[in-house]
């Protein structure tokens, strides 16, 4: 809708024709929303494989018990078995934070990949100059929310690049930003999948620093200390 606004916001100003610059937006639209989808479906694997591994030392716990050890007893009611429980249970929130970081960040993109280009393009149909065409986009994009007031980023240096090309070899500037904008957006889509392929490895650490000692601690510790106790009642 930040999108949506933002277009009629510089197709106003610019005096551009609503209903061919309302189209080409619903073009990017839809390619801004496979994008979504996209990276929602890529990360899908790797939040499974997060939750799976959280419940690991419940795993360990219940498997202790169905073997017939005393390990909740040992756990809730023994000092060892107390210590254990919340050193594991430490381990396990920071775990979860960690992986909900992980997660966050992969999942971090820009709010509209490309769509300040195509504000500019929109601003260009209604035959101004190119300065006022950026100037209402960018205003258009900060007033909105879809760029940092002030800020300086990878659009305006596409933007010059177009420019530069379109005097050059005489090519009609707003399709060149069309075309740049329909390029990042793939370009978000593959970085996106990247991201996904790269987390699957990385939730490995928070399993190997956290999760599994804290799987030894609530699920193996107290199993030995109830296998000791037996032993030593026994022997006595």
């Amino acid at each position: 809708m930040a999108g949506l606004a933002a277009a009629w916001d510089v197709a106003t100003r610019a005096g551009a024709p609503l209903s061919g610059c309302l189209r080409d937006l619903a073009a990017a639209f839809r390619e801004l929303g496979q994008l979504h989808r996209d990276l929602t479906v890529a990360l899908t694997g790797p939040r499974a494989t997060a939750r799976l591994v959280m419940v690991l030392p419940l795993v360990a716990l219940l498997f202790g018990s169905l073997m017939g050890f005393d390990t909740l007893r040992t756990l809730f009611l023994t000092g060892p078995g107390v210590a254990c429980l919340a050193a594991g249970c430490l381990l396990m929130l920071g775990a979860a934070r960690w992986n909900r970081h992980l997660v966050a960040a992969a999942g971090r993109q820009g709010p509209a990949p490309g769509l300040e280009l195509d504000l500019t393009a929109i601003g260009m149909a209604g035959g101004g100059s190119l300065d006022r065409a950026r100037a209402n986009a960018r205003r258009s994009a900060e007033r909105f929310g879809l760029r940092a007031t002030g800020a300086t980023d990878s659009a305006d240096v596409v933007i010059d690049r177009v420019l530069d090309l379109s005097s050059r070899a005489g090519v009609p500037a707003g399709e060149l930003l069309r075309s740049e904008a329909a390029q990042a957006r793939r370009d978000a889509r593959t970085a996106g999948h990247q991201r996904a392929e790269t987390l699957a490895v990385t939730l490995m650490i928070p399993l190997g620093v956290c999760v599994l000692p804290a799987f030894m601690l609530v699920g193996v510790a107290p199993l030995l200390l109830s296998v000791l106790a037996a032993t030593l009642g026994n022997v006595e």
